[in-house]
């Protein structure tokens, strides 16, 4: 029987990478009815300014599966994040961001192999903020005063919730992940040595977590320690667990120890729903031009067929792309030696290259 699979194709170069992906996925064999839905810039006319229409929504919620496009987000100005608009109407609470070296990547580390499961709805990326000069935030700058805190007046202030609840359902999520993936060790990351009461709740609630899960192996690192050591010894780390923030900061750590964003591939999770996309940007000034790296979106395909239990499609898809990597021939440019190396090739043709290996037709 068909999945059904919401496909949101994005905005930029996202309807390129889609297109690929959807065509690699077919050409694994399983068969998937396609319910593309529109999000992001393109349909903001549309939809009185909103990116994220309640339609895609609800249609994510009646399947509880999508695979998504990137999207674009202006730095400073605009609609809020539609990634983070998504987490958040659907709690989608996990996100999980495997980072795993290939053979013929461009990179100065070898063999790495770790998961950063990241907690997606709470800290700073609640986006409880109030703006610089606000009455909101005259009356917490007084509060703060009377109560020994001292804020200078010309501050803006954001707000970092951390919950017992959603430490222990990321902490949970995490055990449960390397358990399903035979994976050895999950590290808690935090900086329960300064942030006392958010990050050392944190900390309390994951070693609680730990112990009833005491099957696998359990470590913590403070955040800024964690990063000299990732760029050190990464072999030494299997998954780790980490607020939203950290989470962010240290995927991207991580993807660069594999050789790039291009080689990211994600998903988040939720109840019962779970949207997978790559972790890199939009890319609009390449839009069109059938010339970016579309394997982090399609290796986040692979990770929508692990989930869709579809395990040795999965195993297939990422040994042809695996392969397609190690030969170095049919690459887009970011993954050639130099990039102006004419010898690199389209979105598109990576495709075609992924399929031949696959075995299959177009």
């Amino acid at each position: 029987m068909a999945h059904r699979v919401i496909l949101i194709p994005g905005d930029g170069t996202g309807p390129e990478l889609t297109e690929a992906t959807r065509r690699v996925l077919e050409s694994t064999g399983v068969e998937f009815e396609w319910d593309v839905r529109q999000a992001g810039t393109d349909v903001m006319d549309q939809n009185g300014g909103n990116p994220l229409p309640e339609d895609v929504l609800a249609a994510i919620r009646e399947t509880g599966i999508a695979l998504k496009g990137p999207i674009t987000t202006p730095v400073g100005v605009g609609f809020r994040s539609v990634n983070v608009a998504l987490r958040k109407s659907l709690d989608l609470y996990a996100q999980v961001r495997p980072c795993k070296t290939y053979p013929g990547v461009r990179s100065r580390f070898e063999d790495v192999d770790l998961v950063i499961v990241r907690e997606n709805t709470e800290d700073l990326y609640a986006g409880i903020e109030f703006e610089q000069g606000s009455e909101d935030v005259r009356e917490l700058i007084e509060w703060l005063a009377a109560h020994g805190g001292k804020v200078r007046p010309d501050s803006g202030i954001s707000i970092k919730p951390i919950s017992i609840t959603g430490t222990r359902r990321i902490v949970q999520f995490a055990f449960d992940y390397a358990r399903r993936n035979r994976r050895r060790k999950v590290t808690a990351v935090h900086k329960a040595n300064i942030m006392k009461f958010s990050d050392g709740l944190y900390l309390h609630v994951a070693r609680e977590v730990a112990a009833e899960n005491d099957d696998i192996e359990f470590d913590d690192r403070i955040v800024d320690n964690m990063s000299m050591q990732l760029v050190q010894r990464p072999e030494e780390y299997d998954v780790l667990v980490l607020p939203n923030l950290y989470g962010d900061v240290l995927s991207d750590l991580c993807a660069g120890l594999i050789g790039g964003l291009g080689l990211a591939p994600g998903g988040n999770f939720g109840e019962g729903i779970a949207i997978f996309e790559p972790t890199h940007g939009s890319a609009p000034k390449y839009a069109g031009q059938n010339k970016v790296n579309p394997m982090a979106q399609m290796l986040s395909g692979m990770l929508m067929l692990r989930h869709l239990e579809e395990i040795e499609a999965a195993a297939q898809l990422e040994s042809a792309i695996a392969a397609v990597i190690a030969e170095g021939k049919s690459v887009t440019y970011d993954m050639k030696p130099r990039r102006d190396d004419p010898t690199a090739v389209g979105t598109s043709e990576v495709a075609d290259a992924i399929i031949g290996r696959l075995g299959a037709r177009v």
